[in-house]
């Protein structure tokens, strides 16, 4: 059994043990047909590795030994199988009960090995949702993304926080429902500013009951599980009850209300009467690239759209792209009760089974060729097309900055990799190094890192010791993890912020790692620091400057201030947290909540520290052993 996969449930799985490369040292076909004599008709994985080990890709089959004898053949086969089977040296394989667990470990083992000849979906981010927290007597309304731990109703999937963000900024409007966090609403003696421009209610204070509040909270999760209409009746019913007894002033409220709430059905745009719950799925390919436009309508809602551009090999089929596509997008995540795809794909009643599986109830999978279903998969399909051909676009303009790039620098080849390094500090305090990446498709946001500087013996503003430090843990972890340099890791080209005594500072440093064959480039401003008049620093060569209007320059610059703008905000976040921090984070058993409590009871960090410990066991939610911790941890201390 494989720890972690989702959705496999704990029935057989054995691991044949054809794992090693045959004795003789062949590979291709005659490799794979070695397997055949000891595999059987069972339903499982199989993994096809080349002489290194890196596994080249991962499939599954109702039958192994029938799906492996088909590429022992030496031909029909398309060229990108073919080249896979020339590359194969060994296989590895896992049996399971069914061909639906079979499918469900496939997409798994894909998300986890990113083998070069699967369809890969690159960007599998988690969805924001709405929750409507139900462990307080007013509810609070927010946006929550990751597990669904916190009691309450969820609504979602959105496809973007500011989707979310602007729902919830439509519902604060409509129904006048707390967003401010428990400690908040405790400590509040009058209404916040929300409460003054009419987007909430003021429960803090006691401007409403909880009868009062619980029936606005009983609208919004009507409105949220898409029954406006009723909504709307009854808020329009309401209006009508308070001008007949003269009430003009809450009549006036409700109106605003009434126009919040349809200024909310006209931004969504798209409002199937005929789907209640659904993904839209369209598939967009062309010259060898795909996008993959999803749109979620959720309570006959549209709740946003997100494209998707799966990394493929060229000479896949639409229904192959969008099997894996499913399969990967729905490993991690609650799929609805039908999918409404734009193509067929190669196993729908196997994949219906699997998502049916695994959300627990039955899960449709439809390719509409007319009605209201056909009309959503066509604007879907425009989308995608629309968003392909922007892609498409902004790529041959990234790959002619990239050969710019070489010319200029004099570069081996158009860089596929571009590391930016920067650092941000105010007089060496709250230090932090980034470092941003870039590459044929623009820029590698979930390549950036930040690293918070450790050194002890630097002097404060030593920007020099910094880069050090920085490089230094970069390059000694791509040494420990990829020497080879073959998984895409490795930078064809730094650009460092700085002059020659900087770029002769990181070559030394690089030198001491044993990897200064990577191409090195200082940015530097001119004698009169303007933005346009950057010198280029390389070492060993005389500085150089481009013309103003050079599109290298704009690059340049652009991947500059993208360094500065991260290398910032991860100053000011290690800063802002920095600030709120007390010695109660030190210590044992204290937590965010003990931690308000106390500083709620005693009003700061000192006052706890010299607090008695009979006065610490009369706080709420301290116990006895903890208050007596909390006592010997300052005590020891002081």
């Amino acid at each position: 059994m494989i720890a972690g996969n989702r959705g496999i449930t704990t029935h057989k799985m054995t691991e044949q043990p054809q794992t090693q490369t045959p004795a003789s040292g062949i590979t291709g076909h005659a490799c794979i047909q070695t397997y055949l004599k000891t595999l059987d008709s069972s339903p499982g994985v199989y993994r096809m590795l080349d002489a290194q080990a890196r596994v080249l890709y991962v499939g599954k089959a109702r039958n192994l030994k029938a799906r492996v004898a088909n590429y022992a053949r030496p031909s029909g086969h398309s060229p990108r199988i073919a080249r896979m089977i020339r590359d194969t040296a060994s296989m590895m394989f896992l049996t399971t009960r069914t061909e639906t667990e079979a499918l469900l470990l496939e997409q798994n083992l894909i998300k986890q090995l990113k083998p070069r000849y699967n369809v890969l979906l690159r960007d599998d981010k988690s969805f924001p949702n709405i929750l409507v927290a139900k462990d307080h007597a007013f509810p609070q309304i927010k946006k929550h993304r990751g597990a669904k731990k916190e009691k309450g109703a969820y609504y979602g999937p959105f496809a973007s926080a500011g989707a979310v963000n602007r729902t919830l900024n439509q519902l604060q409007k409509v129904f006048l429902l707390r967003n401010c966090s428990d400690a908040t609403f405790e400590s509040r003696t009058r209404p916040c500013l929300l409460y003054q421009i009419k987007r909430c209610s003021a429960p803090c204070v006691g401007y409403i009951g909880e009868a009062d509040y619980a029936a606005l909270l009983g609208d919004a999760e009507r409105f949220l599980q898409g029954k406006t209409t009723k909504v709307q009746a009854q808020l329009a019913r309401q209006m009508e009850e308070a001008s007949e007894v003269l009430e003009f002033e809450r009549a006036a409220a409700l109106r605003d209300r009434i126009r919040a709430l349809t200024q909310v059905q006209s931004a969504q745009g798209i409002n199937p009467r005929g789907v209640a719950e659904a993904d839209i799925i369209a598939l967009h390919m062309e010259s060898g690239q795909a996008c993959v436009q999803v749109f979620f309508i959720r309570a006959h809602q549209n709740w946003g759209n997100r494209d998707y551009y799966p990394r493929l090999g060229g000479t896949e089929s639409p229904d192959e792209v969008l099997q894996a596509f499913v399969g990967q997008f729905y490993d991690t995540k609650d799929p609805p009760r039908q999918l409404i795809l734009s193509h067929g794909i190669e196993d729908p009643d196997l994949m219906a089974e699997a998502l049916s599986e695994k959300a627990g109830r039955k899960v449709d999978i439809l390719v509409p060729q007319r009605g209201e279903k056909a009309e959503l998969v066509s604007g879907a399909l425009r989308n995608a097309r629309e968003s392909l051909a922007h892609k498409m676009s902004e790529t041959a303009t990234q790959a002619k900055l990239l050969k710019g790039m070489a010319d200029t620098f004099g570069l081996d080849g158009p860089p596929q990799r571009i590391e930016v390094y920067d650092n941000s500090h105010i007089q060496g305090a709250h230090a932090v190094g980034a470092m941003i990446v870039a590459g044929p498709d623009g820029l590698m946001k979930n390549h950036y890192r930040k690293f918070n500087i450790r050194g002890d013996d630097l002097t404060p503003g030593d920007d020099f010791g910094m880069m050090k430090e920085v490089l230094t843990r970069r390059f000694q972890r791509l040494l420990k993890e990829d020497p080879d340099r073959e998984n895409g890791q490795w930078p064809d080209l730094l650009l460092i912020d700085g002059g020659a005594g900087q770029v002769s500072a990181v070559h030394e440093i690089m030198a001491e790692l044993g990897v200064e064959d990577i191409a090195m480039v200082g940015v530097a401003k001119g004698v009169d620091r303007d933005a346009g008049k950057e010198e280029f620093h390389r070492f060993g060569t005389r500085p150089m400057a481009l013309r103003h209007n050079d599109p290298v320059l704009y690059f340049v610059q652009r991947l500059r201030d993208e360094a500065h703008r991260f290398a910032i905000g991860a100053h000011r976040a290690k800063r802002s947290k920095a600030v709120g921090a007390t010695p109660l984070d030190d210590v044992p058993g204290v937590g965010a909540t003990r931690k308000r409590a106390l500083l709620t009871h005693f009003g700061s960090a000192k006052a706890v520290s010299r607090a008695n410990l009979a006065d610490l066991k009369a706080v709420e939610g301290i116990s006895d052993s903890l208050a007596e911790t909390i006592y010997d941890f300052f005590h020891e201390r002081g």
